[in-house]
């Protein structure tokens, strides 16, 4: 007797789904083992090995260390860590208040503010660089950290949706019981409706964190000395006119994936849970 349709379909769908599961595992896993492993191999091993070819020395650390020496990985990390704290902060505050203001206070240009936000989304940012370079290099912030912080605070217009959404879920009521007890708009917004958008501070923080952790073309241009130098920068010192130490770049690439993936470890429930607020408000 043969299996009904319905029940063939039934078992066929699980099936399915774990074979994408695993697929999407493997394209995702597979390059993070090869660049483990290379970074495990010496020159010639990367040479004449393949990808997946075991290293001849599970404890060779050298390229670690040439990595973390040569590459000025410590000075890297320290001006990453300046660029994080003020591009963060930066893009939560001016973030929360400009969708505090769109959302709260009625205003003739109001939708074509919120058009020329959606404009700006659309616009490769590739397109508007050379003017971009022109007015940073007028405010003389070009080879400087303030460079690529004025621009990702500048930029950033997911935020701004992020905090909308959250704001738009918080009662109209509070903020006029608070001004029937004298409090102003600045008030409102630091003692009220900021402590309400942790959940969307958090995802904000860790979305616009990885942003600015990974990016490579706008530290690249703007930052040109190698005191200046930021982790996604410090690994093209190994790329020179006649090839490149790979051994050495995957090592680096190690390096720079360990913080990210310990934060995201321990931070992901709040990326989950924050995207899932925002959409349901």
């Amino acid at each position: 007797m043969t299996t009904p349709l319905p029940a063939r379909r039934r078992r066929l769908a699980p099936a399915l789904t774990y074979l994408s599961l695993v697929v999407a595992s493997l394209v995702v896993l597979i390059p993070l083992v090869v660049v483990f492993l290379t970074s495990l191999k010496t020159s010639q091993e990367v040479t004449d090995g393949g990808a997946l070819s075991l290293p001849g020395d599970w404890l060779n650390f050298d390229n670690y260390v040439t990595a973390f020496t040569d590459g000025k990985m410590l000075s890297a990390f320290a001006n990453t860590a300046v660029i994080l704290l003020f591009s963060i902060t930066g893009t939560v505050i001016i973030g929360s208040m400009t969708a505090y203001a769109i959302d709260r206070f009625d205003f003739r240009a109001k939708k074509p503010v919120m058009a020329l936000f959606l404009i700006a989304t659309l616009v490769p940012g590739v397109t508007t660089q050379v003017a971009t370079f022109q007015v940073v290099n007028s405010f003389g912030l070009f080879n400087s950290l303030w460079a690529p912080v004025l621009l990702y605070m500048g930029t950033d217009i997911v935020s701004i949706y992020i905090f909308l959404q959250f704001i738009r879920g918080i009662p109209v009521s509070l903020d006029e019981a608070a001004r029937l007890d004298g409090a102003n708009s600045f008030t409102i917004y630091w003692k009220i409706i900021l402590p309400l958008l942790k959940p969307a501070i958090a995802t904000v923080v860790i979305i616009k964190g990885i942003t600015v952790y990974n990016d490579f073309y706008i530290p690249f241009l703007y930052m040109p000395s190698e005191d200046l130098g930021t982790i996604s920068t410090a690994l093209f010192r190994f790329k020179g006119p006649f090839g490149a130490h790979w051994e050495n770049i995957s090592a680096g690439t190690i390096l720079v994936i360990a913080p990210t993936l310990l934060v995201f470890l321990f931070l992901q429930r709040y990326i989950y849970n924050g995207f899932a607020r925002g959409a349901t408000k």
